[in-house]
């Protein structure tokens, strides 16, 4: 072999990057405002579905398309001849592709920042993973003629999904990094004490609505519990919630300033307030769809506030370092 062969075998080859390189280049090296727009979509779009899948429960239309994936039989979209039920239905379902659209989106506004924050990445794809095992189990539920079990998980996981969300747009805003706590151990634990109730509170209200006129149709099963003696039980940690909330947000003025906790604390009683009003209201007045629609979404903005107020029991470790890299990388941008 020639020495001129030789060298332009070790010579390194420069040639165009292949395509999913060149798509890894293209995306965005840093957080700015479309991944923060993102953010706050992937947290609106899980809430805007949980107010869908209850018109869908409220409006007896939980099998308005009688086979999944597809509408009926023969049909992927619904049939005249389903009528009003089928569209309800098959909107939801259409809203589900949005939800894993702006997840995937969302995912790759951060993609290229994983070796810095796999803490993104890994919340959208647990989004996204969340997304579609909430299809499935939406298929499981018109399988299994929305038995009130897995109408009460569906939900269940929605709230869950919207309490990741929450995370994320956290995240997103927040300096990277190690965290502490701020606040003292009894302030914590009243405050965990309080999350504690609101997931209380949420599942006895999914036991309620599989027990009442609202779990899905006529034909619909219910879970067996007598609806007016568990509206009594579900009132229970709701206001034992409001009454811990209460003492949060009085304590929240002693909190280190930078933590924000009067301004989250706040907003987390705001919902809780209006939530309590809504049920009461909807109780007395014969459980209006509209209602009680309010309600559901209402319960799970109420999730993403108890979640708001537990991440800002932290605050970011700022060292000198990473003070210094803060101020490079904003004026970079």
């Amino acid at each position: 072999m020639s020495q001129a062969t030789s060298d332009a075998a070790t010579e390194p080859q420069t040639g165009r990057p292949g395509p999913w390189r060149r798509l890894l280049e293209r995306l965005p090296h840093r957080i700015g405002r479309g991944t923060r727009v993102l953010a706050w979509l992937v947290l609106a779009s899980n809430i805007l579905i949980v107010g869908t899948g209850g018109l869908v429960r409220l409006t007896g239309s939980g099998m308005g398309c009688e086979t999944w994936p597809y509408c009926t039989a023969d049909s992927l979209v619904p049939t005249r001849e389903l009528g009003i039920h089928g569209l309800i239905e098959f909107g939801n379902r259409t809203l589900t592709g949005v939800l894993v659209i702006v997840a995937l989106l969302a995912f790759l506004s951060v993609a290229r920042l994983t070796p810095r924050r796999p803490d993104l990445t890994g919340l959208t794809l647990a989004v996204g993973g969340g997304i579609i095992l909430q299809a499935v189990i939406g298929g499981v539920t018109v399988w299994m003629h929305l038995h009130p079990s897995i109408v009460g998980l569906h939900y269940l996981i929605s709230a869950a999904l919207v309490a990741v969300s929450a995370v994320y747009v956290h995240r997103v805003h927040a300096v990277p990094g190690p965290r502490r706590r701020l606040v003292t151990p009894g302030y914590a634990a009243l405050v965990h004490l309080t999350s504690a109730a609101v997931l209380v509170t949420v599942v006895v209200g999914i036991l309620l609505t599989g027990a009442g006129p609202h779990a899905g149709d006529d034909e619909a099963a219910r879970n067996g519990l007598d609806p007016v003696f568990w509206q009594h039980v579900h009132s229970w940690p709701a206001y034992a919630t409001l009454a811990l909330t209460l003492a949060i947000v009085a304590l929240s003025f002693r909190m280190p300033r930078e933590l924000g906790l009067p301004r989250w604390t706040a907003l987390l009683l705001a919902v809780e307030v209006v939530q309590i009003a809504v049920g009461l209201w909807q109780a007395r007045t014969g459980l209006p769809i509209v209602l009680v629609n309010i309600h559901m979404v209402l319960a799970v903005c109420l999730v993403a506030a108890m979640t708001a107020v537990v991440l800002h029991l932290k605050a970011a470790v700022i060292t000198p370092e990473r003070a210094s890299a803060e101020e490079r990388r904003t004026a970079a941008s």
